[in-house]
């Protein structure tokens, strides 16, 4: 079963008026994902997801002119041989780097989509999983910059939908932080979980500000309060306070990053994203190097409904497995137009699709209401 073509269709939508969304690097104006398809010389077809990286016509490019035509012809249940070739020309020397790594997420995510169809499997039986219950928290672009009492509000509402836990997005100033996390605590009591996520927005003088707070309130991490690579802040934020873990891993890609990590000794929760590390292959192989350590792994989950599905299959897979992150979002119709990814039950838990493959049946004709909207698609933060 050879590959016969790989196609990468880049899609968009932008948010409503008065729905824009503030979160530490910004403001959000639009979101973006890349489908991926893979056509097999036997008639299967496989799908997967690529993260757009803010450039999505340029990840969608690599996609189709570069490690398209580099893979064309190969066996396409070879994963392994596939992402080494594709490392190696890509990744490896004068390549792309985290560019390609998106790009190749994508295609190995179509290629394990393929390899569960071909042996009639969920995908989580072909990663050698059963099928569970997977702890989830309520997040995605969503709890983020307003008033207390309305956030707290919003969180209540997550909760009676049998969330046990959210994740509030902070990285505004701390005094702001602590306010919002406060109040979503007061309402909420002290049974709910509460996340915390800065999306690198913050200082190491922030850090030593909040810390305390997040540890009064009891939340239970602190997620990318820096850069992906200023290794030097996390190492010492990690020594502020032991109360509270930090979490990081949406922005380091490949299990090579994830190694640093580790040797650092900083980050104690990892949270590698399918779409952007390495696609399926390369998260399995993160997952088993943070067992040797005893690294709990809870990966980011992106904006489209094949990344959030084939996470809950990944999940199902691993011995060190914590939550997956629900895209709670307010509007995202990339999240719903193949159908439900998962379905929150009143455990606060949600299981993986029961279907071969990722479980979700993609139907292309909606691609004509996602045209391309390319570039960034962020409001500067002042």
């Amino acid at each position: 079963m050879k590959i016969d073509s790989i196609l990468a269709t880049p899609l968009s939508f932008r948010f409503p008026e008065g729905k824009a969304v503030a979160m530490g690097i910004g403001t959000a104006r639009k979101r973006d994902v890349i489908i991926v398809k893979i056509q097999t010389s036997d008639g299967l077809v496989g799908y997967g997801e690529a993260h757009p990286g803010r450039s999505p016509g340029a990840v969608a490019s690599v996609i189709n002119h570069t490690l398209g035509p580099l893979l064309q012809g190969m066996d396409a249940c070879d994963v392994a041989g596939v992402w080494e070739l594709a490392h190696r020309m890509q990744l490896a020397s004068h390549g792309l780097g985290a560019g390609a790594a998106l790009a190749l997420s994508g295609i190995d995510m179509a290629l394990w989509d393929i390899r569960a169809k071909a042996a009639n499997m969920p995908l989580y039986r072909m990663l050698g999983g059963t099928s569970k219950r997977i702890p989830a928290y309520a997040g995605g672009v969503a709890l983020g910059y307003q008033a207390p009492d309305s956030l707290a509000d919003e969180a209540q509402g997550y909760v009676e939908q049998g969330y046990r836990a959210v994740k509030l997005r902070i990285g505004d100033t701390t005094a702001n932080d602590i306010a919002r996390i406060a109040a979503v605590r007061k309402a909420l009591g002290n049974d709910i979980v509460i996340l915390a996520d800065a999306n690198t927005a913050y200082t190491l003088a922030d850090v030593r500000r909040i810390m305390p707070a997040l540890a009064e309130l009891n939340v239970d991490w602190l997620e990318e309060p820096f850069p992906c690579n200023d290794f030097a802040s996390y190492r010492l934020a990690a020594q502020i306070n032991p109360w509270v873990p930090i979490a990081a891993g949406e922005n380091h890609y490949t299990r090579y990053e994830f190694a640093r990590l580790i040797e650092d000794r900083a980050v104690t929760i990892f949270q590698p994203d399918l779409s952007k590390t390495g696609g399926v292959s390369e998260a399995m192989r993160i997952a088993a190097l943070a067992s040797a350590w005893r690294i709990p792994v809870n990966p980011h989950s992106s904006a489209g409904g094949l990344n959030l599905a084939a996470t809950i299959h990944f999940l199902a897979s691993i011995d060190n497995g914590g939550y997956f992150e629900a895209c709670v979002s307010q509007v995202n119709p990339l999240r719903d137009m193949f159908g439900p990814a998962f379905d929150i039950g009143q455990d606060g838990c949600v299981a993986p699709i029961d279907k071969p493959g990722i479980g979700l049946d993609v139907d292309e004709s909606v691609f004509s209401s996602f045209p391309l909207l390319d570039g960034l698609g962020f409001d500067k933060k002042a």
